[in-house]
């Protein structure tokens, strides 16, 4: 059996883990790398350069969820958090940390935009996620069905676990609803629409500040053509009772999907989607009441989903597709001050569609991202945030 440093320190994850240890070593034979990844005592071997197929279409590497691990020690565990599933298509996961561990969720059904659709939701217990489980639809009280959209699921008081989604025919047409559990999931209730006007987080996790507002990033899409975009920020400052918007000043830059970044010196920046084809930042320096004319970074955009943390050693941390176009790779990328941005990690390199991550460090330091696998499953990584290496 081969163990790295990476299999050493995985193995000190046992919250992670459940209490197994994995193995990984790289090696390059005849010109091809090669993964090993040994998990509860199986041995599996996967090509990082095997032949792509057709999208969709899972090669046996794919369908185990084996990944290459030459990426380095950072990669603690990466798996899905279901294997098979009564929804044909999944997309736009959410994570988070509760006190009763992690909950993920995401839209599932038909395809997106079907009626079929509903919010799907899965606990990470004793280091396995349960079975996904149904946690809210779009039925209407005359007995028609709209599709879920975009969950977010965010702690909005002490044991009070918050989710945000939409319900509607389409995005320029859906409205915002919101429903709650105190047992980390488990049970839901309350499932009621946000007051009018107010569509709660779009895709992307609130953020709390120090004196208890929240800030829920949000965005607006129109059905007209040209198809104008526009971001804002819902702000409460009792827990979600009442909300406040806050837009920035007209940029001509259709961007929508922020998420938001809270800096040493106080202030935040929100970056996110655009049709531009790079990720665009909007900066606030008095708590979220107002913000900048949005700007375009340098990162490149393809029109996808991004999200973003800030690290609890003042690092920002962005989950993305490092391309102008198409849903691959998936990358990671590193800054100190928010404008300077490093690539750390690939998370997806093979074609196919990788996609609308969500990010969050938990209590232990650990980053987790879920994200969007092939439109067929949610992908789950952790990574050590201590052991990211950045290069230009």
């Amino acid at each position: 059996m081969i163990r790295t440093r990476a299999a050493a320190l995985a193995s000190k994850r046992t919250g992670l883990l459940g209490g197994e240890e994995n193995y990984g070593a790289s090696m390059n034979i005849d010109g091809r790398q090669i993964s090993i990844i040994c998990n509860f005592g199986l041995v599996m071997i996967a090509s990082a350069f095997a032949a792509a197929g057709s999208p969709g279409v899972l090669s046996r590497q794919q369908a185990a969820g084996v990944q290459p691990i030459s990426r380095g020690a950072e990669i603690v565990v990466s798996e899905f958090v279901f294997e098979t599933a009564p929804f044909a298509s999944a997309h736009a996961s959410t994570i988070v940390e509760t006190s009763e561990g992690l909950a993920a969720a995401w839209f599932g059904g038909t395809r997106e935009g079907a009626a079929d659709v509903g919010v799907w939701l899965s606990r990470r217990v004793s280091g396995k996620w349960t079975v996904p489980a149904e946690v809210a639809n779009g039925l209407q009280p005359d007995g028609s069905r709209y599709p879920c959209w975009n969950p977010v699921l965010f702690e909005i008081a002490p044991g009070v676990l918050t989710l945000f989604y939409k319900v509607g025919p389409s995005p320029d047409r859906w409205w915002g609803m919101v429903q709650t559990s105190t047992d980390g999931g488990r049970v839901w209730r309350g499932a009621r629409p946000l007051p009018d006007g107010i569509l709660g987080p779009v895709k992307n996790k609130p953020v709390r500040l120090r004196d208890g507002t929240i800030i829920a990033a949000s965005s607006t899409e129109s059905g007209e053509r040209p198809n104008p975009w526009g971001v804002h920020f819902e702000l409460s400052r009792d827990n979600g009772v009442t909300w406040t918007i806050a837009y920035p000043p007209a940029s001509g830059i259709n961007a929508i999907q922020p998420s938001i970044l809270m800096h040493a010196d106080g202030r935040l920046q929100a970056v996110g989607r655009t049709q531009s084809g790079r990720v665009f930042e909007t900066w606030s320096d008095d708590s979220g009441k107002s913000w900048t004319p949005l700007s375009l970074t340098a990162l490149p955009n393809p029109n996808s989903g991004i999200d973003a943390v800030t690290l609890r050693d003042g690092r920002q941390l962005i989950v993305y597709n490092h391309t102008a176009q198409g849903r691959s790779p998936l990358n990671i990328s590193i800054s100190d001050d928010g404008q300077i941005w490093k690539s750390a990690v690939v998370l997806e390199s093979v074609p196919g569609e990788y996609s609308y991550p969500a990010v969050i460090q938990t209590a232990d330091t650990l980053v987790h991202v879920t994200y969007t696998w092939q439109r067929q499953r949610i992908k789950h990584v952790v990574l050590d945030p201590a052991l990211l290496k950045t290069s230009p």
